[in-house]
């Protein structure tokens, strides 16, 4: 299961987890369209390759391994999904 950015990352949006990212999964980047519009970063779910590198480097603790997700940000799977049209 895909790793899912949470509740934490909202208005933070550090971009550390961008960069330990081996497959280019986490978006938007500071550079594309939405960034400044998009309240937090989000990993596709299709491209995650589970290897977790972006865990550790997180700054406020905002990702999770899908099956990890706390019951109370539950709905970030959906809302990474769904940023990617998945």
């Amino acid at each position: 299961m895909a790793y899912v950015i949470a509740e934490p990352c909202i208005g933070t949006k550090d971009s550390a987890c961008v960069d330990a990212c081996p497959v280019d999964c986490i978006h938007p980047k500071k550079d594309e369209t939405g960034h400044g519009e998009s309240e937090q970063l989000f990993i596709d779910p299709v491209e995650c390759i589970d290897c977790g590198a972006c865990v550790p480097v997180c700054p406020v603790s905002a990702i999770y391994a899908g099956d990890d997700l706390p019951e109370k940000w539950a709905d970030f799977q959906e809302k990474n999904a769904a940023h990617f049209g998945r």
